[in-house]
C-alpha cells in the first residue's frame, strides 16, 4: 500500500481567549498576563481532526507536536484523548526573545528529525491572524506549503488539496510528499469519550530542549533573530503637514481627511492585459512618475 508508513505531524499551538473577562496588568517595565485564559487554536484543531481522519482510515500515525512552555501539556493530552499516538513538547529558555525566522528554524530541525509525511497545523491563528512561522520552515526545509486549505486527498505520490482563492473562489493544487497543509476549514473537531480522557492523564509526553535538535543557542532566540529590534529611531526628514479638514464637511470626511496623513487619495485602475503589454504599460506609469528614463 502506498500509505503503510504514512506519518503525520500536527503542530498545535495555543490562542489567548478573546472572551472577557481579559486582564492584562503592568509590572514594572513588563506586562503581566496572569489571569488571561488560553485554549488550544480552533484552527489546529481542525488540523489534527484531518490527521485522525486519516488515521481512522489509512491508519496513519499521528504525532501531536506543541512548542511552548510545560502548560500545552494540557493541550497534548487533548490531543492523546482524540486519539493522536504521540505527544512531543520543546521548549528552551534558550528561544526567549526570537522572531518567526528563528522559530521556524526550529520547526524545521524538529520536522527534519521526525521526517513526517504530512505536517499539519492550522492556517491563522485566532487572536493574531496569519502565523509566518510554518510556511517558513516548509521553505527552510524545502518543502512545498499548501496554505488556506479545506480538504485534501492523498493521491499515490502526494496531496491534492482544495484550498480557499480570493472572492470566494476555490482552487485545486497539487503538492508531493513530503509537504505541509495548512488548514482553514475542515471537519469540527470530534468530542472524546472519557475513557480516552482518563487514558490521556497517564500519557507520555516527550519533552524536548536544544541539545535534542542539535542547534546551538546563538542560531535562536534573540540572537538568532533576523528582525532585530532598533535601538533608536530616526525622525521623518521631510513629514508631511496635516491640513486641518474644513469645518463644514460632514463629520465622516474629516475623519478620513485627518487619517489620510495629509496625502490625497490616488485613482486606481485595474489593467487586464497580456504580459508584454502589462511590461510597456508599467514602463509607461514609471516614466510618468519621473521612476525611468
Amino acid at each position: 500500500m502506498p500509505y503503510k508508513n504514512l506519518h503525520i505531524l500536527v503542530l498545535l499551538r495555543e490562542t489567548n481567549d478573546p472572551r472577557p473577562p481579559a486582564r492584562v496588568t503592568t509590572q514594572g517595565a513588563g506586562i503581566s498576563d496572569r489571569g488571561l485564559r488560553r485554549l488550544p487554536n480552533p484552527a489546529d484543531l481542525i488540523a489534527l481532526e484531518e490527521a485522525l481522519r486519516l488515521k481512522d482510515s489509512l491508519g496513519a500515525t499521528v504525532t501531536a507536536l506543541a512548542v511552548g512552555p510545560e502548560r500545552l501539556d494540557d493541550t497534548l493530552r487533548l490531543a492523546f484523548s482524540l486519539g493522536a499516538d504521540r505527544g512531543i513538547r520543546f521548549w528552551d529558555q534558550g528561544v526567549d526573545g526570537g522572531d518567526a525566522t528563528a522559530d521556524a528554524r526550529i520547526l524545521a530541525r524538529i520536522a527534519k528529525i521526525l521526517s513526517p509525511s504530512l505536517l499539519f497545523t492550522g492556517h491563522r491563528m485566532q487572536d493574531r491572524g496569519d502565523d509566518p512561522v510554518p510556511p517558513l520552515a516548509a521553505a527552510a526545509a524545502s518543502i512545498p506549503c499548501i496554505t488556506a486549505a479545506v480538504s485534501i486527498i492523498l493521491g499515490q505520490d502526494g496531496v491534492e488539496a482544495l484550498r480557499k482563492g480570493d472572492r470566494g473562489a476555490r482552487q485545486k493544487v497539487r503538492a508531493p510528499f513530503p509537504c505541509t497543509v495548512l488548514f482553514d476549514e475542515g471537519h469540527p473537531p470530534r468530542y472524546p469519550s472519557l475513557e480516552a480522557v482518563t487514558r490521556s492523564l497517564t500519557a507520555t509526553i516527550e519533552e524536548w530542549e536544544l541539545a535534542d535538535l542539535g542547534i546551538p543557542f546563538w542560531e535562536v532566540g534573540a540572537t538568532g533573530s533576523r528582525l532585530a529590534t532598533a535601538e533608536f529611531g530616526a525622525p521623518r526628514p521631510d513629514p508631511v503637514r496635516v491640513v486641518t479638514p474644513d469645518p463644514t464637511l460632514p463629520a465622516f470626511e474629516r475623519i478620513l481627511s485627518l487619517l489620510s496623513g495629509g496625502i490625497k487619495a490616488r485613482e486606481g485602475k485595474t489593467h487586464q492585459l497580456s504580459a508584454d503589454e502589462t511590461v510597456k504599460k508599467l514602463w509607461e506609469i514609471f516614466r510618468e512618475e519621473g521612476l525611468a528614463q
